[in-house]
């Protein structure tokens, strides 16, 4: 076994990138504390955990009874949707629920801040991955002061009451924070500036948001240490291909843990394979 075997056999991923001291500023965004050390051994890695995904995955779904749903919070390129194509895209999409969620609608806006999550949540069996969450209710009214630090704080407490229910419901959550280093994440928004490809990504309003990162830092320092009875990950988001590898192993871990089984016939096998082989529509 090779030093990266032996230090994925003592330690697992969920370990290595789960936030227990939540210090946004000891964290390093272009950091690897586990697994592969290069793209190239990350890349081969991925295929197996993609075709172990696939498995456990076709297993959840004909359990029928549970599902996952993987959270993906982070500042703009930190690659959310990245990981949506390259992690989810390991799995059958059959089985997979993604949603989006942006600015609320004016009719989103006439229901609680968690209607429309609600309506995005996985069917049993199902893996579901949310682009943005319910977090972004807490996040952006708080650095915008559309809401008081007393509704700030009601919110914290829906959110994990709200978790909890998920959770009791048979829904595991496994919540991601895609860290990113303000440097990188302006080399990712100057090459959308000048790909004729990738202008459609870019949105003036990030410059806005870029200019209060310090205060988008403190939103969410505060949302992941009040927000945190199902634990968060730190996922170092400036390798692109660190990021996918951890969050596809972070992925991979749950559902071992999981580990959901095939349902078994409600028939009589044998009887069944008798009629198959006795039965001729030719005939």
């Amino acid at each position: 076994m090779n030093r990266y075997g032996l230090m994925m056999a003592k330690k697992s991923v969920r370990d290595a990138l789960r936030l227990d001291e939540v210090d946004l500023s000891t964290l390093d965004p272009a950091g690897r504390p586990i697994g592969p050390r290069n793209k190239k051994e990350a890349a081969e890695d991925l295929v197996a955990t993609g075709a172990e995904l696939e498995d456990l995955q076709e297993a959840l779904y004909a359990e029928d009874t549970r599902a996952v749903l993987l959270v993906l919070q982070g500042m703009d390129t930190s690659g959310k949707g990245g990981v949506v194509r390259h992690v989810m895209g390991l799995v059958n999409p059959q089985g997979v629920r993604i949603a989006s969620f942006k600015k609320p609608t004016a009719a989103e806006l006439r229901h609680h801040y968690l209607w429309r999550i609600r309506k995005a949540l996985p069917d049993k069996g199902h893996i579901g991955a949310f682009d943005r969450s319910h977090y972004e209710d807490v996040l952006v009214p708080k650095v915008e002061r559309l809401i008081t630090a007393a509704e700030v704080r009601g919110r914290y407490k829906e959110i994990n009451a709200f978790e909890q229910e998920l959770a009791d419901s048979g829904i595991t959550l496994v919540k991601c924070f895609l860290h990113i280093s303000p440097e990188v994440q302006k080399e990712r928004l100057l090459a959308r500036l000048d790909d004729p490809k990738k202008n459609w990504k870019y949105n003036p309003a990030d410059i806005d948001v870029r200019s209060k990162w310090s205060k988008y830092q403190d939103a969410y320092t505060q949302a992941l240490k009040n927000c945190r009875d199902t634990p968060w990950y730190a996922v170092p988001s400036d390798r692109k291909w660190y990021r996918n590898w951890a969050i596809s192993r972070l992925l991979l871990e749950t559902l071992r843990e999981m580990d959901p089984k095939f349902p078994p016939p409600a028939y009589d096998l044998e009887a069944e394979k008798a009629r198959l082989v006795n039965n001729d529509p030719l005939r």
